[in-house]
């Protein structure tokens, strides 16, 4: 008998659901970094073993979106719900997101999906029998099927969950080839790269206006050299002069960092040229917003 089935992934911004993703997998495919709301996009990661193949959904954070951006992101990250086998809901031990975990347990009430509760970041405790008020509570107000504390930055009890999700999934067919990670092609991973790399060395709200386009992406095999020419999309010149620096020397690291990034992700020698442009207000614009890949 063959299992198979969906497990979507969602929490806060910043609990570390990209992070778990990726320890799960034994590879990264997601793009992490210390700022909220780094994730875009919902990602599928694909595990399969010789007896079950588990489709992880990353989604992004939930939060209290202000734009038509963000209520976007927000409506991608629930509308994983309905179409799970099984969800993983994660939290932080101290209590952070209080607002944004109790309107997620409102929606997880609606579904009859079994959830379970992953506590992360429990190496920052210093004491985890304080973890013992936390799950009691979560426990009295929703029939989990499993309340597991982990940290999935160094992979502490993360084994626990995906027995868990293997006893939860259902019959059924293998839904991607065993040698597929994820439903997303080279391209689109490049331009999370790419952004990750903003997201690490441009500070304030800068990352938030950003969108990166692949525009060229060419192999040359007898070179075993990738040819990766991208945008990246700003909403005000005075982004774009941040972006780029002094004397250009802020998007030269931003390649250079990218380009490291890539070329381990790929296994090839990579050029790749970055340009920037600015596209006036883009997040309130939905053809720039379909354009750039966010629906």
């Amino acid at each position: 008998m063959f299992k198979s089935g969906y497990v979507a992934i969602i929490g806060a911004p910043n609990v570390g659901k990209s992070t778990l993703l990726n320890r799960l997998l034994g590879q990264k495919i997601s793009i992490t970094a210390p700022k909220p709301q780094t994730t875009r996009n919902r990602i599928l990661g694909i595990l399969t073993s010789s007896d079950c193949q588990i489709i992880f959904m990353d989604t992004p954070g939930i939060h209290k979106a202000q734009d038509e951006f963000n209520r976007g992101l927000v409506e991608t990250a629930l509308s994983a719900l309905g179409e799970a086998d099984a969800v993983l809901f994660m939290i932080e031990p101290d209590g952070a997101h209080g607002a944004t975990n109790e309107f997620i347990l409102r929606n997880i009430l609606r579904i009859r999906t079994p959830v379970i509760l992953v506590i992360n970041k429990v190496d920052t405790l210093g004491n985890k029998g304080d973890l013992l008020p936390l799950m009691q509570d979560y426990g009295n107000r929703f029939d989990f099927k499993a309340i597991i504390p982990v940290s999935a930055l160094n992979g502490e009890q993360t084994a626990d969950i995906l027995a868990e999700v293997v006893g939860l999934m259902p019959e059924g067919p293998q839904y991607y080839p065993e040698d597929n990670i994820t439903d997303q092609p080279e391209r689109f991973f490049v331009g999370e790269l790419i952004r990750e790399r903003i997201f690490h060395l441009v500070h304030q709200e800068i990352p938030y206006a950003v969108a990166v386009v692949i525009d060229q992406f060419s192999e040359n095999p007898e070179k075993n050299l990738i040819e990766i020419s991208a945008t990246i999309n700003v909403e005000r010149e005075s982004q774009k002069a941040i972006i780029i620096g002094k004397g250009g020397q802020m998007l030269k690291e931003i390649g250079k960092q990218a380009r490291a990034e890539i070329e381990t992700f790929l296994g090839w020698h990579i050029y790749l040229g970055l340009f920037v442009r600015v596209q006036k207000n883009w997040r309130k614009d939905p053809r720039a917003m379909l354009e750039f890949g966010y629906r």
